[in-house]
């Protein structure tokens, strides 16, 4: 995310975002109305827009406001791990194995939006591409030695991640992000 500040929300405003949070994530975010937002937030269609301006601006808050949740929660995962490549990787695939259990296992919040904004000139795609960036990012800077990456080892795990996402959002495999995670450690170990 390019502006990782958090942002004052007023408490209507809080209340607005973890309904649309919800509702967004468990129904879908074309399926979910401002009517029904602002009636499971106990405010008016009227505070909502002058709050964040339209739904697009309320679906970009949602977006940006999990990915901060989920980049914090990551993050005290890593923190936590050992610092070799291998125990990094490992805490990566574990962290978005915990996420999405505590999530309720729907699946990737950007990969579900992005199935409903997939034009590249909308401003919510923009964010889903920023977060996809960031964790290519992070692949990159544990897979880093001397300052360098093998870009496709960094482009290929990404893949393995991302399809370990899916698999679970979707249900299919016994146990998505622990495959992923064993054939991007073996990957670390055979390069090429």
């Amino acid at each position: 995310m390019a502006d990782e500040s958090v942002p004052e929300l007023t408490p209507k405003a809080r209340r607005i975002l973890e309904s649309a949070s919800k509702l967004f994530y468990e129904k879908g975010i074309h399926a979910v109305g401002v009517d029904t937002v602002a009636l499971d937030a106990g405010v008016t269609k009227k505070t909502l827009y002058e709050r964040f301006g339209s739904k697009d601006g309320l679906v970009m808050e949602y977006l940006k406001d999990r990915d901060r949740r989920w980049r914090a929660f990551r993050d005290k995962k890593l923190a936590s791990a050992g610092h070799s490549r291998a125990e990094q990787l490992s805490a990566a695939f574990d962290a978005s194995a915990s996420w999405s259990k505590a999530s309720g296992g729907k699946g990737c919040s950007m990969v579900n939006a992005h199935a409903e904004f997939s034009d590249r000139s909308h401003p919510v795609f923009a964010v889903i591409a920023e977060q996809k960036r960031e964790m290519l990012d992070l692949f990159r800077r544990i897979l880093a030695t001397d300052g360098q990456a093998d870009e496709r080892l960094v482009e290929a795990i990404m893949l393995l991640h991302e399809g370990a996402l899916v698999a679970d959002g979707i249900g299919i495999g016994t146990d998505p992000f622990d495959v992923g995670r064993d054939v991007a450690l073996e990957m670390l170990k055979h390069p090429g």
